[in-house]
């Protein structure tokens, strides 16, 4: 019998090599996938935070509005000092009363309201300033109106709103002026 002679194998190994570049491309690409889905997450949880913020102040600017409008008949309850939330408007070149460490949980400074929002770390919060009262004889686009019968003067307030979303780093400020006729 005749032995023919056995072919010498040249592979060293070239599908291993492939299969591993493969499954390392793989793998990175997996690893990006979960990275983006939980940076696009927290995006997502973010901007919810946020919009439960804005819903918390503004329904503390609607309550505040709601108070001014059925108990305020003087100025007289305003001061310095802000006591339940009714600040005098702060002196020129001084600091913001809403820029304060008056948004605090306890404080009398600002006034908090009970928005029935279960999600919130903190109930929504507003304080009113008195801004200025604009007379009827020092108004010179009322004196010649025929608007002049209605009213004597109007008290200006601005009313600052803080709503915290979901966690306590989400917070949201929104201000509003508001005319009381007297």
């Amino acid at each position: 019998m005749i032995e023919l002679p056995r072919k010498i194998s040249t592979q060293a190994g070239v599908a291993l090599f492939i299969s591993l570049v493969m499954l390392l491309v793989l793998t990175i690409a997996g690893v990006s996938a979960v990275q983006t889905t939980s940076l696009e997450e927290r995006m997502a949880r973010n901007t919810h935070d946020r919009l439960i913020a804005f819903q918390a102040a503004e329904s503390a600017l609607r309550e505040a509005e709601r108070f001014l409008l059925n108990n305020v008949n003087s100025t007289a309850l305003f001061t310095d000092g802000g006591a339940n939330g009714m600040w005098t408007t702060a002196p020129f070149n001084a600091e913001e009363r809403w820029k304060g460490n008056i948004w605090n949980p306890g404080s009398a400074q600002s006034v908090q309201v009970s928005a029935d929002m279960i999600e919130v770390a903190e109930q929504p919060r507003f304080i009113v300033e008195w801004l200025a009262t604009v007379q009827r004889e020092e108004n010179s686009q009322l004196l010649g109106s025929s608007y002049n019968a209605l009213f004597d003067r109007i008290e200006v307030f601005r009313i600052t709103a803080r709503g915290v979303g979901g966690s306590v780093n989400a917070r949201v400020m929104l201000q509003s002026h508001f005319g009381l006729v007297f």
